[in-house]
């Protein structure tokens, strides 16, 4: 069967239809009911066509907004990257979950209205990206959006959280107020606000996670806040001497450029910054890519991003435009001839504002190495230690940046779990770091790990009763949060796979061949992602199985008894290129828009039964995703095999693990 009717894997997507490439776009989509499959309307527009028969109750004083009152498991407040995945990882765990989100799409810095890419840890130089829901994205938007539309990703991210019948989406819908305990160490509500709808909403949660990036959420319930820069002995930090104490990185606003095929004249309006080669003595114009705009349009680091954002806008947009008449008619003007603006930011892409106080305050020390100690690590970070002057733009003497290059390590649950609010948790670039390590933790590839991190914490949460602090400080639960987290293909670093419910750890494994000297048993290791000893080296085989793929390779797990086995999960390799959308078109040449090539595309899973006989389990055809999971009527199975028909074009098959369940 092909991989888009198995129905455990939910609806087909949108996407699927509006290109010509087709494939399994929701191959990791698991416990979807039957009533979505079949097309039910989602929960959000039911809620809409609810409200719409229900009489208009007026909010409070303000006689024109609708008052609504909600109950849910989990509020999540913000939908950026890192609101996105807390929202999906709690709900594809059980949970009933509301995002508020207070632009009309999802995405925040990596949506159609920013246009920065989501950057974490470099997979050309340490041999593997960050896994999980984010690679799924990813994945999908390679394969269904290769004309790198951002409306369509912005919408892809829509689809995902509207298609599950456990969430609600409230779009336009700003958090700005909060009812807490009369200790302060609980949320008991939070009102957010859609004046598009001209409605209130006073939601009940169990738990609750901002993921606003300025810590809206976590101001409103009165929480402990932090912001800008410390001093260096604050928390002994040699990086944190780069600016004054109290000031932060700024703001910038992103352009791009499309070649018209014709030269179009440019004539910045009298308002634009009008650009000197003295300004840019230390910032650098690359004559390969004038299509895209510059990180270092920045400002803000100085002020209050948040409060002063209005002024902030115009001084980006003056300096943009100003860059972009330079460049037109100085700087670049036979390269940049038939370029025609295509798109400028009108939201400044905000890199810092307020962090909440949390249990456990990340440091410099801790990224460069320190994190070897953590018991409670739940992701992983990569992006260098890279700070920018408060004056952005404007400090023409300084370099746009200082950067302190650092290798992959984890991040705490401590980090991200409020001190004073016991029901709250956060993710993004709002969490508990000082200034120096939240130079590194920003970047959106690393702030949505954090957020699929929060969200599975939050669903263990509400069926256990226990509050994240609670859930951090048991050893069990905090287990059972980790090896939750690793299977759902979440990358964290120097732990593996001990999940007592997987039968696969005690099977023995065999294969039909092996290639580069690597082992069947690999897939049962506990590690899925192969590591580069240095740069310039090739990927690490000491994790996955590989296999020439001509000859249809099989992998066998063997019991010695019969095993009762309903879901099969396997981790395949999907390379380690460049994947992300981006408005930059050298960065693009880096991504292959399609199937990655070392992902297994056509395979079919068997078991021999306990009477001795082969049953066919699935076939799979036109897979592109790294994690996939397969469920089927309960066999008593004395072995599975895992047959590879064909692979996306590479040579070799490849699978890093392979799990089994009742």
């Amino acid at each position: 069967m092909d991989m888009k009717n198995i129905t455990q894997m939910g609806r087909r997507s949108f996407l699927t239809n509006m290109t010509a490439a087709a494939g399994c776009v929701l191959a990791a989509r698991v416990n979807v009911s039957a009533k979505e499959v079949a097309g039910e309307i989602p929960q959000s527009a039911n809620l809409a066509a609810t409200l719409s028969k229900e009489p208009f109750v007026p909010y409070a004083s303000e006689k024109n907004m609708r008052s609504v009152k909600l109950d849910t498991d989990v509020l999540v407040a913000g939908g950026g990257l890192a609101g996105v995945l807390a929202a999906l990882s709690a709900a594809r765990r059980g949970a009933k979950v509301i995002i508020c989100q207070d632009r009309s799409r999802f995405g925040g810095n990596a949506s159609s209205e920013v246009r920065m890419h989501p950057l974490g840890v470099n997979p050309g130089r340490v041999g593997f990206r960050e896994g999980g829901i984010l690679e799924e994205l990813k994945l999908d938007c390679a394969v269904n959006n290769p004309h790198c539309s951002w409306e369509l990703w912005d919408l892809s991210l829509y689809d995902k959280l509207v298609s599950l019948p456990n969430v609600t989406v409230l779009l336009d819908t700003a958090v700005f107020g909060a009812d807490v305990s009369a200790d302060g160490s609980l949320i008991n509500a939070v009102r957010a606000r859609c004046d598009t709808s001209r409605t209130v909403y006073t939601i009940t949660a169990k738990q609750y996670i901002d993921c606003t990036g300025d810590a809206r959420l976590a101001m409103e319930a009165g929480d402990d806040l932090m912001f800008g820069r410390e001093k260096p002995e604050k928390f002994g930090e040699s990086l944190a001497d780069y600016d004054d104490e109290g000031t932060c990185m700024g703001s910038s606003v992103l352009f791009t450029a499309k070649d018209i095929g014709r030269p179009i004249p440019y004539h910045a309006p009298d308002w634009a910054v009008k650009i000197t080669p003295e300004m840019l003595k230390l910032r650098r114009i690359s004559k390969r890519d004038l299509t895209y705009g510059y990180w270092w349009i920045e400002l803000g680091g100085d002020t209050n991003a948040v409060l002063d954002n209005e002024r902030l806008r115009y001084e980006l947009l003056r300096i943009s435009l100003g860059i972009w008449d330079y460049l037109k008619n100085e700087a670049a003007p036979k390269e940049a001839e038939n370029l025609a603006l295509d798109f400028i930011g009108m939201v400044p892409g905000r890199r810092e504002t307020y962090r909440i106080v949390s249990e456990y305050i990340m440091t410099q020390s801790d990224i460069e190495g320190g994190w070897k100690r953590f018991d409670d690590p739940v992701c992983v970070g990569g992006w260098s230690m890279d700070d920018h002057p408060k004056k952005g733009f404007y400090d023409f003497d300084r370099a746009p940046c200082r950067q302190a290059p650092v290798k992959p390590y984890n991040i705490p649950f401590g980090s991200l779990i409020s001190k004073k609010i016991k029901n709250m948790m956060m993710a993004g670039r709002n969490v508990g770091v000082s200034h120096v390590a939240l130079s590194s933790t920003r970047v959106m590839a690393t702030t949505a790990c954090m957020g699929q991190a929060v969200g599975t914490a939050a669903a263990l949460c509400v069926a256990k009763g226990v509050s994240p602090s609670e859930l951090r400080a048991d050893k069990k639960n905090l287990s059972e949060l980790k090896q939750a987290l690793l299977r759902d293909d979440q990358t964290i670093l120097a732990i593996k796979n001990e999940d007592p419910a997987d039968l696969a750890l005690e099977a023995k494994v065999s294969a039909s061949a092996s290639a580069e000297g690597t082992k069947p048993e690999n897939v049962i290791n506990g590690v899925s992602f192969d590591t580069k000893p240095d740069p310039k080296a090739s990927r690490g085989n000491e994790n996955r199985w590989l296999a020439s793929a001509s000859g249809s390779p099989w992998l066998r797990l063997s019991w010695d008894a019969p095993q009762k086995i309903s879901k099969v999960e396997i981790t395949f390799d999907t390379g380690c290129k460049n994947l992300a959308i981006s408005g930059s078109a050298v960065y693009r040449k880096s991504v292959l828009w399609a199937p990655q090539s070392e992902c297994v595309k056509d395979f079919v899973l068997s078991a021999v039964c306990a009477d001795g006989k082969e049953k066919t389990l699935a076939e799979v055809k036109g897979n592109y995703q790294r994690k996939v999971r397969l469920s089927f009527d309960p066999v008593s199975a004395k072995s599975i095999k895992l047959k590879v028909l064909s692979t996306n074009g590479d040579k070799l098959a490849a699978v890093y693990e392979v799990r089994a369940y009742a």
